[in-house]
């Protein structure tokens, strides 16, 4: 589909495990921060006719 592996992450949380949530939450945005933005889903303002 295009996305890069960094950007994809699974977990197995329990509802229980509301701390290990909050780490997992927070390491995997701080990577995907890291990466920037991925090229292929980039906005720009190309209008379609």
């Amino acid at each position: 589909m295009g996305i890069e592996p960094d950007r994809l992450h699974f977990s197995w949380i329990s509802s229980a495990e509301s701390t290990k949530f909050v780490e997992v939450v927070t390491g995997v945005t701080e990577a995907v921060r890291a990466l920037g933005p991925h090229q292929k889903f980039v906005k720009t303002n190309v209008k379609v006719a």
